[in-house]
């Protein structure tokens, strides 16, 4: 009987339950349509990286050092050609193949003296062409290269350029700059991973890539079918010794998958942690829902009681309302969630990641979390209503709506909340004083979820309080429906905190980000003013600078000098015998006219001139001094030991746990052919020279480089802001979802209310009031509610942000900035958001027939 009496109930009621519905659809769908997305992206790759992996492959022992720094300036590491015919006449081996592949590479386009990139931004790479029976790629028109003049280059790219067979493509890489011709446009068999491919053939590839022929970068091989993988591996190391790293098919796809696997996997936690702070807000759009159903049928409720209805049978019908709830909206959220899976895999294909919609993966666990989530949430969210009700006596009802006295209940719960909002501010105090970020981290962590729940638990409380101050001005402004709109909002505090609740998380979230975000970039505008000499700043967007272009700088008229630095990589073993596998920066010796490190002991010129410096932390580790020896083994190179001369202070993230060397000592320990690119360039302008005339020449003198940035001080900071601006907008959008949940709450609590005070609403008109006043106060009401809500979102915020400003001190977050504009569109926005959630409850109110209205039981 209790499930026909729910069944009945619910659908009945169920234009009441839209927006309730709504918010559990788009919170499924946001968590469905992520899990799809990613197990799709990954299962593609998985299949790229197993379909074109060699059955072995032969590369340079050490990855990680010189070789893994090509996007930051470092050369490839190289193996000689006559590995190649060694695994090639191992038993079991059908054939083996010299390969040539480096990043940071720059094409441009002579036609426009633009770069050309992949469609995403993602890395540029160059390759010697080479068939073999798994390629990735095949030649869809046009040739392979032959000879110095030639390249072959993908289609995604060329398409993205506008680039075709025999047109002229300029190729920037680290040993210098080539013109070369189209020959050739190759495809890919299988996804496109996002990046942008060029092609030579082997010898102008070793020539024009790696600086000298009978070098590769790694060796492939494939067998013939009479030995597995596993012993054509231990054949071939067996054979080549060692100094290499030899990995079957499967070991190169897993190595492969784990660097593709890192940006899916944060994307994923990042789109389901916003996922379920939509979750949360849509929470307690629900509570909301289901209390003010229940407070609608206390009557109806108190009936069933007085026929012998349970409390637990009362109970149990609510809670199959909202399982029903849950049922659907998992179900159609399910569904959208495919179309959402759909869309990101369009929008990625915008960005040069293309897969392919028609093979959607979706496993076992996707519809099982959906399901779970929109029930669970529902449910759980439909308790405290559902108990409520469950104490509805039949007298109490049959006498009038309403819901018990809860006298005792609101002073527990607002000394609850008030323990918790206490204890939370103690932990966010504590952590802004914390000595350490980790601990620090970790009370800011509690800080923020106790301070969250304390605020959700004492917002009737504070509903009282600020709605009334809020109000204050209504009834003065807006006469009779002013006065009506702040004793609505005060009418039911628990409805109205649960309301306000919705937005204050969003709110909260978005003015703690926003404190964060202008305080990176006032602590970094900040530590440039104080550390940063140099007039220019020269950077490349990938790789490094080849001589060309430090040329290019030191050629410029009206410099006075010009600082470069390297990076390189060296195995430390200090005086107490433990060794660190690490990169210093190489600098010249005016670098610290550029950069002013601050040191706590020695000189820092003379660790340029001879020695070296380290940083405070790393001294502190090791218990050294100014003075003490270091030995220092250059990667590739010779090992020398080297006298501290300086110890760097940890003031400033530009050079914090940074270790410096000079130029001249890293030249000396290493070969030319492994001296990495410059990473970075700094210049001053020649004393009595115009500062903005030598800028301007300096961008002149890099205009053939489109891939460098040339920044002055003022330029530079405006790169950062820049930066940080597509971080804040990156979680605003994020946040949208949760955002839009808390205005179907506004709008729902509106619209049901309306509901609740049809009597009173007819009998407001008989009396007098106009449609338009009634307009009024449902939108005054709305609008109260929202700016509520934000009042409690922007303290929360601002308590939140300043405590993480100071948990990050010690990581250069040094100066505490209030983005007044952010805080103030806060306020706006939620006053916009008031009025647009009242539109539709206002004109539905002001249509009611009067006489039906007080007619309505």
């Amino acid at each position: 009987m209790m499930l026909k009496t729910s069944l009945r109930s619910f659908f009945a009621h169920k234009g009441r339950m839209v927006l309730s519905l709504v918010a559990v659809v788009l919170s499924v769908a946001f968590v469905s349509g992520t899990l799809v997305f990613t197990d799709t992206a990954t299962a593609t790759f998985d299949r790229l990286f197993a379909a074109t992996a060699a059955d072995v492959t032969v590369s340079p022992a050490d990855q990680t050092s010189v070789g893994g720094q090509q996007n930051g300036g470092g050369r490839a590491r190289t193996l000689p050609d006559t590995l190649v015919r060694t695994v090639a006449a191992e038993p079991g081996v059908k054939s083996a193949t010299g390969e040539v592949s480096v990043e940071g590479i720059t094409m441009v386009n002579p036609a426009t003296g633009k770069a050309v990139t992949a469609a995403g931004g993602g890395p540029t790479m160059a390759n010697n062409w080479y068939e073999t029976p798994n390629s990735a790629l095949k030649i869809t028109s046009g040739s392979a290269p032959h000879g110095a003049g030639q390249v072959l280059l993908d289609a995604d790219t060329a398409d993205k350029a506008k680039l075709k067979i025999g047109d002229p493509l300029r190729v920037i890489t680290a040993i210098g700059d080539y013109r070369t011709t189209i020959s050739g446009i190759a495809t890919f068999t299988t996804t496109n991973p996002g990046a942008s491919l060029v092609f030579f053939d082997t010898p102008t590839a070793q020539r024009e890539l790696l600086g000298r022929s009978g070098v590769f970068t790694a060796v492939v091989a494939y067998g013939d079918g009479s030995r597995t993988d596993d012993q054509l591996k231990a054949a071939v190391a067996a054979k080549v010794g060692g100094g290499y790293q030899v990995k079957t098919a499967a070991e190169s796809a897993a190595d492969s998958k784990a660097d593709a696997g890192g940006f899916l996997d944060f994307m994923k936690y990042a789109m389901l942690g916003f996922a379920g702070i939509s979750l949360l807000v849509g929470g307690f759009l629900i509570i909301n829902t289901f209390s003010m159903l229940v407070a609608q049928r206390t009557r109806e409720i108190g009936l069933m009681r007085a026929l012998g209805s349970s409390r637990s049978q009362v109970n149990r019908s609510v809670l199959v309302e909202a399982l029903i709830l849950g049922v659907l909206g998992s179900t159609v959220g399910l569904g959208a969630g495919l179309g959402l899976a759909v869309g990101l895999i369009e929008l990625m294909g915008k960005a040069g990641l293309n897969l392919d919609a028609s093979q959607l993966v979706v496993k076992a666990t996707v519809p099982i979390v959906a399901y779970a989530v929109g029930i669970v949430i529902t449910v759980l969210a439909a308790w405290l209503p559902a108990r409520r009700a469950g104490r509805i006596s039949p007298m109490a009802a049959l006498r009038d709506h309403g819901t018990p006295s809860e006298g005792a209940a609101n002073r527990i719960r607002a000394a609850v909340g008030l323990v918790l909002t206490a204890a939370g501010a103690l932990a966010l105090v504590a952590g802004a004083k914390a000595s350490s970020a980790g601990t620090g981290g970790s009370l800011l962590g509690l800080g923020v979820l106790f301070t969250l729940v304390g605020f959700v638990v004492i917002g009737p409380l504070l509903a009282g309080v600020l709605v009334r101050v809020l109000g204050a001005a209504l009834p003065s402004l807006f006469g009779p429906a002013g006065r009506l709109a702040q004793r609505n909002a005060l009418r039911n505090p628990r409805r109205t905190g649960a309301t306000a609740a919705a937005l204050m998380i969003g709110l909260a979230l978005v003015t703690g980000t926003a404190v964060i975000t202008s305080s990176m970039v006032s602590s970094a505008s900040g530590q440039i003013d104080r550390s940063v000499g140099a007039d220019y700043i020269v950077m490349a967007n990938s790789g490094g600078l080849n001589a060309g272009m430090v040329k290019a700088v030191t050629d410029t008229p009206g410099l006075d000098h010009v600082s470069r630095q390297k990076q390189v990589s060296v195995l430390i073993t200090s005086p107490d015998g433990k060794r660190e596998d690490t990169d210093v920066n190489a600098v010249s010796p005016t670098y610290g006219k550029d950069l002013r490190v601050a040191t706590v002991a020695g000189d820092f010129d003379a660790a340029l001139r001879h020695g070296m410096s380290v940083d405070q932390d790393y001294a502190d580790a090791h218990h050294l001094k100014v003075g003490d020896p270091l030995k220092v083994a250059f990667d590739g190179g010779s090992t020398q030991t080297l006298p501290i001369t300086a110890i760097t202070a940890e003031d400033s993230s530009l050079y914090e746990g940074e270790m410096y060397i000079g130029l001249a000592t890293v030249e000396r320990a290493l070969p030319a052919d492994l001296l990495p690119q410059d990473l970075m360039l700094l210049a001053g302008a020649a004393a009595g020279s115009d500062a903005d005339q030598v800028y301007a020449a300096l961008q002149k003198s890099l205009q053939d480089y489109p891939q460098l940035q040339v920044k002055n001080q003022a330029d530079y900071k405006e790169l950062i802001q820049k930066q940080v601006d597509q971080l804040l907008y990156l979680v605003f959008g994020l946040l949208g979802l949760a955002i839009v949940v808390a205005v179907l709450g506004v709008v729902n609590t509106l619209a049901l209310s309306v509901v609740e005070r049809t009597r009173e609403i007819g009998l407001l008109r008989a009396i007098g009031l106009s449609r338009r006043q009634l307009r009024r106060m449902i939108r005054l009401e709305s609008v109260v509610i929202a700016v509520f809500g934000a009042v409690l979102g922007t303290g929360l915020g601002l308590a939140w942000g300043t405590a993480a400003q100071r948990v990050l001190r010690t990581q250069g977050l040094d100066t505490l900035t209030i983005p007044t504009g952010t805080i103030a569109a806060v306020f706006v926005g939620a006053a916009v958001v008031g009025l647009l959630a009242a539109l539709f409850p206002a004109f539905r109110a002001s249509r009611m027939n009067i006489l039906g209205a007080i007619a309505t039981d």
